[in-house]
């Protein structure tokens, strides 16, 4: 029974951008590790912008001061 975790910022994600998740995730488990998709797991939580946090600030802070995390 695979079980995935993702863990996201509370900055609007959609109810159909996690849906896409979840179906393109039990799609990867199943086509890598020939998991069964009805015993595959996928859980998304939202995190508090005040409970996240990198470059030692808080992301809610970081926002405020107009940084994101950097793309490469």
């Amino acid at each position: 029974m695979p079980y995935v975790k993702i863990e996201v910022t509370r900055e609007g994600v959609t109810r159909e951008q996690k849906q896409k998740l979840i179906s393109g995730i039990t799609q990867l488990i199943t086509d890598v590790l020939d998991k069964d998709p009805s015993l595959t797991h996928i859980v998304i939580q939202e995190i508090e912008l005040d409970d996240w946090g990198f470059a030692g600030e808080q992301v809610s802070v970081l926002r405020e001061k107009g940084i994101t995390a950097q793309k490469k």
